[in-house]
């Protein structure tokens, strides 16, 4: 099987030294080169050509978001995955905006960390939980915006959903991720990704994220977070929330 080849973006010598160890534990992804700077990471995938890097935000001479503005814009097909200690929004949007393709957080576990890795070759964007909770609660905290006029360009009334869409949508404002809503539905992972490339069509918007923003702003769904059952497998059901 051939490996993946990732480059890792760490000032810090010892996380990036564990982020490889993780990685390669795996068996599934070769750690190719550690950068130090997000210079040296914008360089290095020049030089490499890694299929994906991990990308600290954090870093002297150029931060990580200014670097994967930079290999996003030279390099579109390497994946990028930030990894880093901050989870406020002024972190994530400005690198989400960047072009990363994932956003975890330094606490994730390295079953945590590989499992992301994949699922962003898979397509998919991963965020730690408490990254998707400072999402939903910036959403939540901004007042609605009016209706655009008729010639505004986008929809001013919400499109037709499908009862799956709109299955999807509310389990996307609660806050769950690709696998949980899988679950929840009892649908595979790729019909959900499925589903949400429907809402991103219908809503004319790019990403996951942008879904929930726009349905928020139609009236559709009201964020509210709730655990992930595999999470905490105590639990013996999901809370009755309000909608």
């Amino acid at each position: 099987m051939t490996r993946r080849r990732i480059l890792i973006a760490d000032d810090e010598a010892l996380m990036a030294q564990g982020l490889k160890l993780f990685l390669e534990s795996s068996g599934e992804f070769e750690v190719i080169a550690l950068a130090g700077t997000g210079q040296e990471a914008v360089d290095l995938t020049a030089d490499l050509a890694p299929a994906g890097v991990l990308m600290d935000l954090s870093m002297p001479v150029l931060d990580g978001i200014a670097a994967t503005r930079l290999i996003r814009a030279r390099h579109p097909e390497v994946k990028i995955v930030v990894v880093t200690t901050f989870a406020t929004t002024d972190s994530v949007v400005p690198a989400l905006r960047a072009g990363a393709d994932g956003y975890l957080l330094k606490e994730s576990t390295p079953e945590e960390l590989v499992a992301a890795v994949h699922e962003v070759f898979g397509g998919g964007r991963p965020l730690s939980p408490r990254v998707t909770e400072a999402l939903i609660a910036a959403v939540g905290a901004t007042p609605a915006a009016p209706d655009p006029a008729p010639d505004g360009g986008r929809e001013a009334h919400p499109p037709p959903l499908t009862e799956r869409e709109r299955e999807v949508l509310d389990l996307l404002a609660q806050g769950l991720s690709n696998p949980a809503m899988a679950r929840e539905l009892s649908l595979s992972e790729a019909a959900v990704k499925s589903r949400l490339v429907q809402l991103t069509t219908k809503f004319g918007v790019s990403s996951r994220v942008q879904v929930l923003v726009r349905a928020c702003e139609l009236g559709l769904v009201k964020p509210r977070l709730r655990p992930d059952p595999a999470e905490h497998p105590e639990a013996p059901g999901y809370p009755d929330y309000p909608v």
